[in-house]
């Protein structure tokens, strides 16, 4: 398999980065290079500028708004967008929810949201886990009842991502409790306004809030805005989280990274010796890069081969999940290296920082943050179970 990039890719890749540098605000840019993440009105601004590029939504179909760029063009797309740095489209809608909506949707669901989640008029949140069905989803006990035109929904969701901000959710609930776990679960649109849903911050280490719990209480859903059918929600969520971890590869963001830390470990912040200068930092550095080439290597290989049926997971998508996830751990704790006792800036009890090391705190924030990697997705064991019995044959 020839994984050279051709002459058009490359004027591609470089129609984008000349894009990204005459639109992206130089300060959110900055800010997304040193760790920090764009706020609300950010991320609606930037991706109402690529959605008026067309570019918001590259790899839907292009009756709903794609590009139909190659799939190769699509992941330089998204490594390029991680590179400069530049803030992705909103994950929950045009990567999860909307593939579900354009693939298993009526005519009415996809004319009603797809053109809402380009724009992100809608901010969409995922209402998968729950107290005890994270990585064991199937053992969810939210129920969703008929009665006559509505579902009566009442469960729990817990660690649900930036659903402070969010419009809808997309939940998987039970609707057919005596029915083996994984076939009595069906997909369900609900409206974030509709009465009886609360929801309420959990605050993480770093001080901010970046999850929730969504509570249903008595919450009357239409029967419209079932996906596909009742009780083939299992199916049209293992298609969602293969999509996700697709996305979760990330190489942009760990290549980012890694030049990065080489800037900083050829500086020597608060007046120490260089980190440059110490043989084991260099070691792991080198390790790291050749780690990130066989993963982008990797990626293309994925994106090249042939797709598998339509509506199937594709079970190549567990390699990349747990490789990128791992990589980008790699590399957060190899910044950690470069920041040191710097991390503590910004600590109420902690002297403010000097000047040359500001971007510590984030780095440190960063660093925690991502040791959810291993678990949301799909956690890494389930990816080493599912790559055994799809891909190995054991």
């Amino acid at each position: 398999m020839d994984l050279r990039f051709t002459d058009e890719d490359i004027a591609f890749r470089r129609e984008l980065r000349e894009f990204f540098a005459a639109n992206l605000p130089e300060a959110l840019r900055r800010k997304l290079e040193q760790g920090g993440k764009a706020e609300k009105h950010e991320l609606v601004a930037w991706t109402r500028i690529l959605n008026a590029r067309g570019w918001a939504t590259p790899h839907w179909p292009v009756e709903w708004g794609g590009t139909g760029w190659s799939p190769v063009q699509q992941m330089i797309f998204r490594d390029e967008l991680q590179q400069f740095p530049a803030p992705e489209p909103l994950s929950f809608g045009v990567s999860m929810v909307a593939p579900v909506i354009f693939t298993f949707g009526s005519e009415a669901q996809k004319k009603r949201f797809l053109p809402r989640i380009a724009n992100l008029d809608d901010w969409w949140c995922q209402g998968f886990s729950e107290p005890g069905a994270g990585s064991d989803l199937a053992s969810l006990k939210t129920t969703a009842r008929r009665d006559g035109d509505f579902y009566i929904v009442n469960g729990q969701k817990t660690w649900t991502t930036l659903a402070q901000y969010a419009d809808w959710i997309f939940v998987l609930a039970r609707t057919d409790p005596s029915a083996k776990k994984q076939k009595g679960i069906s997909f369900l649109l609900i409206d974030m306004t509709t009465p009886g849903v609360t929801r309420r911050p959990i605050q993480l280490i770093d001080g901010s809030v970046e999850v929730n719990e969504i509570f249903f209480d008595d919450v009357r859903v239409p029967v419209e805005n079932l996906v596909g059918e009742e009780n083939k929600g299992w199916d049209y969520a293992k298609f969602l989280l293969a999509n996700e971890r697709n996305g979760q590869a990330r190489v942009g963001l760990s290549k980012a990274r890694l030049n990065r830390i080489r800037q900083l470990a050829a500086a020597a912040p608060g007046g120490g010796a260089p980190m440059r200068d110490n043989a084991a930092f260099r070691r792991k550095l080198a390790w790291l890069e050749i780690e990130a080439r066989a993963l982008e290597m990797t990626v293309l290989r994925v994106v090249c081969s042939e797709s598998d049926e339509h509506g199937q997971p594709n079970p190549l998508s567990s390699i990349l999940k747990l490789r990128g996830s791992e990589l980008q751990q790699a590399t957060t704790e190899l910044l950690m290296d470069v920041v040191g006792s710097f991390a503590l800036v910004d600590v109420a009890e902690a002297q403010p920082a000097p000047p040359d090391v500001e971007w510590a705190h984030g780095a440190a924030a960063t660093y925690f943050n991502l040791r959810k990697l291993s678990i949301y997705g799909g956690a890494n064991e389930i990816q080493r179970s599912i790559i055994a019995k799809s891909i190995l044959g054991l």
